[in-house]
């Protein structure tokens, strides 16, 4: 019995001078966080995050029609009121369509949302026109604001190709045409087409689309009423351009 007191004894003892060994041993220090390290840190989540926000808001105008632009909204505030009446691309003329690319983008069906070629006739020419797509142009119309503008022309950069990812060519071409300011305060080809001539989008001749095409993409500066002889000029080359495209097939990606 003593002998068992003994050990237990001893096996106290040693368990106590271990305990006081370790509570003598030095405690490490915390170390702080690096402040760049947190900074860098921060940063890549908030621009995770606005990239998240970005792609989900492209993604919802996929499938959803937006309510109003912010050219829309400026000029609705500055008006008292502007006109669109959103209408489905079945239910715009197919000849406004094939009119309205062949102005502003006859290669649309064959880039990914730049037309290089067109680029580089820009550049040749002094800058003196216009090298936007229809959708640069949708992108700007859309998501930003109006002007010549080094921001706004890198955003249309970064969110262009970003666009023909997630939508169709089809989505493109019907969001362009109801959103397009076609006089002042008339935005969408259906409040155009009732505006100049009295009839539905779906309505429209080939003249009739040709001219409204024409006035774009100056509309304050052009009617399509009352079209100067520039104008009916472009409206010509448009009529034309619009039954080539549809023949050799560049209209083929936006036309069911």
């Amino acid at each position: 019995m003593a002998v068992h007191k003994a050990a237990a004894r001893a096996y106290s003892w040693l368990m106590a001078k271990r305990a006081t060994k370790k509570s003598r041993r030095p405690r490490k220090a915390q170390t702080r966080p690096n402040p760049l390290r947190r900074a860098l840190r921060y940063l890549w989540r908030v621009g995770l995050g606005l990239v998240v926000f970005v792609v989900g808001l492209i993604a919802l105008g996929a499938v959803v029609n937006p309510p109003t632009t912010p050219y829309m909204f400026s000029e609705s505030r500055r008006l008292g009121g502007a006109e669109q009446i959103w209408v489905p691309l079945e239910d715009i003329a197919p000849v406004m369509a094939r009119s309205v690319v062949a102005a502003e983008d006859a290669n649309f069906c064959l880039h990914w949302g730049f037309d290089l070629a067109a680029i580089k006739d820009a550049i040749a020419d002094g800058g003196t026109r216009g090298a936007s797509t229809l959708s640069q142009q949708t992108v700007k119309n859309v998501y930003l604001w109006h002007g010549r503008n080094y921001t706004r022309k890198a955003l249309e950069a970064l969110l262009t190709p970003l666009l023909e990812i997630i939508w169709s060519k089809q989505r493109i071409v019907e969001v362009y045409l109801n959103v397009a300011e076609f006089d002042e305060g008339i935005f969408g080809v259906e409040a155009a087409a009732r505006h100049y001539f009295g009839v539905a989008a779906r309505d429209l001749t080939a003249e009739q689309a040709a001219r409204l095409a024409a006035i774009l993409p100056n509309p304050k500066g052009r009617s399509a009423r009352r079209p100067s002889d520039f104008v009916l000029k472009r409206a010509r080359a448009i009529r034309s351009g619009a039954a080539t495209i549809s023949k050799d097939g560049r209209a083929a990606c936006f036309e069911s």
